[in-house]
């Protein structure tokens, strides 16, 4: 993977390359445990005796600390610096990989799940935004790229490493290797990351939005997740929402926002590329939950040869970002990123009619196409997102794109969770609860291709549309634009 740029090419130095190659490395580590865990699962339910419901939330607690504390992490970047957030993030990330090693029971084992997800959610929610404060906008879709290739290189070693793990060692060695990357991720940080980026330093920190936009997704999610139970649940569902209402109204009039709903509103750009954000992940992160447990389950593979196969969708996304990232320097990266919407969309159709005695060769087939549309949007819509903002709101739009993406993970691991809920009960996943396993997976695949089909739609409202006249130009969307991102 290129992570070099010569002055010949652009104004970005030496020192630049470097941050790069330390943001990334970091970068690498949030979804490597979210690919490696994701795998283990099975292993981890027969030592613990858990259900099918806490394994969801094994992979759903992880994901709600990213959604909890993707915002005000970002903009305690923009006030304090992105290096300090950053660095504190992957202390708390490490402590908590550390407490996942030593559980001891499924419930604690979820709660350090939470702890770890804490960590992340500051790794994540300013990354994007120091790359951006470093790389010009020419330059910029390239090292979205790279970022996003060392994303899909965790999310690929994650079921490889887990399934040889799981196997030989125990899936408590996941973490421990966990420990030892981020310790050389720490290390880097401190001796080679350059700078602190706080452009908006001076402003307060929004203290009570904060506590508006936590407690109110808490009340939101926790409540949509018992919602069966009916009675007090019901009641935390409803105020959660109108705890959103209230947070959007108060930051609308807010001087110093964790979100600028205002730019939502006039920005026709970062608002739909958010939007299609959202609904890709709620769409797409399901498939490798789902496939995780029908490889093993199913049709009766081991971990290492159920990793194995699951390598094929990242694979694809880490060869294939940096390459569309770079060409989303040159071209609309809107719209490369609805076409690969648009494969998402047809692999998720596939999945749905998945069976127990589908041939392979067609499952990783899926899993490849699905590679290639993920690629195809991520590196282009992000380059789109951090176009279309001034540097002041560089944390805010990273820790908001990143927010998009665990939201939509949340999501997606909500209707799974509630899919289990009401076709399987409390029943393990299990051989004999095959047949109630696979129609969820088709009952969640089937929401997830509709979700990803209005995706396609939002993601098209981006677009500029390009008249005759315009057509005939050498540069029909302006160069300008093109820079900037905004279509």
């Amino acid at each position: 993977m290129d992570i070099s740029f010569s002055k010949n090419q652009s104004d970005v130095t030496v020192s630049d390359a470097v941050t790069l190659f330390v943001v990334s490395a970091v970068q690498f580590l949030t979804p490597f445990m979210l690919s490696a865990v994701g795998v283990a699962l099975p292993a981890i339910g027969r030592e613990f005796s858990a259900s099918a419901v806490q394994l969801g939330l094994v992979e759903t607690v992880y994901i709600f600390a990213f959604s909890l504390f993707l915002l005000p992490a970002g903009r305690l970047g923009d006030i304090y610096g992105r290096k300090r957030i950053f660095t504190i993030g992957i202390l708390v990330f490490t402590a908590g990989t550390v407490l996942v090693a030593l559980a001891f029971t499924i419930e604690s084992f979820i709660v350090f799940r939470f702890f770890q997800g804490c960590g992340g959610a500051m790794i994540s929610g300013t990354s994007v935004a120091i790359l951006s404060s470093v790389f010009p906008p020419a330059k910029r879709g390239k090292a979205m790229g790279v970022i996003v290739g060392c994303v899909y290189l965790g999310l690929s070693l994650g079921p490889v490493l887990s399934g040889f793990m799981v196997t030989h060692l125990g899936w408590r060695w996941i973490f421990y290797l966990g420990v030892l990357v981020e310790l050389i991720c720490l290390a880097l940080t401190v001796l080679k990351l350059k700078g602190e980026w706080a452009e908006a330093r001076g402003e307060r920190f929004d203290f009570v939005g904060t506590f508006l936009y936590i407690s109110s997704l808490f009340f939101l999610i926790y409540g949509t997740l018992n919602q069966k139970e009916g009675g007090i649940y019901l009641v935390f569902m409803a105020s959660g929402a109108l705890g959103f209402l209230i947070f959007l109204a108060f930051e609308y009039r807010c001087s110093s926002p964790i979100l600028d709903v205002g730019l939502i509103f006039r920005n026709r750009v970062f608002a739909f590329s958010n939007l299609a954000t959202l609904i890709n992940y709620a769409a797409s992160f399901g498939i490798a939950f789902y496939m995780s447990l029908y490889l093993q389950v199913v049709r009766g593979y081991s971990p290492q040869w159920a990793g194995w196969i699951l390598i094929i969708q990242p694979v694809f996304q880490a060869a294939l970002s940096p390459f569309f990232g770079r060409l989303a320097d040159r071209v609309s990266p809107a719209g490369l990123a609805t076409v690969g919407m648009a494969l998402c969309s047809v692999s998720l159709g596939l999945v749905s009619q998945v069976q127990t005695a589908t041939p392979m060769p067609v499952i990783m087939g899926i899993l490849a196409l699905m590679g290639v549309g993920f690629s195809l949007f991520s590196s282009p819509n992000t380059t789109t997102v951090m176009g279309s903002v001034p540097p002041k709101s560089y944390g805010m739009a990273s820790s908001f794109l990143a927010t998009m993406r665990t939201v939509g993970m949340l999501c997606s691991m909500t209707i799974i969770t509630l899919a289990f809920k009401h076709i399987m009960g409390d029943n393990p996943v299990s051989s004999e609860t095959q047949s109630a396993f696979l129609v969820s997976m088709h009952l969640c695949m089937i929401i997830f291709c509709f979700l990803c089909v209005a995706g396609v739609f939002c993601s098209m409202v981006r677009l500029k549309p390009i008249y005759l006249d315009e057509a005939s130009s050498s540069d029909p969307l302006g160069s300008e634009e093109r820079s900037t991102g905004t279509f």
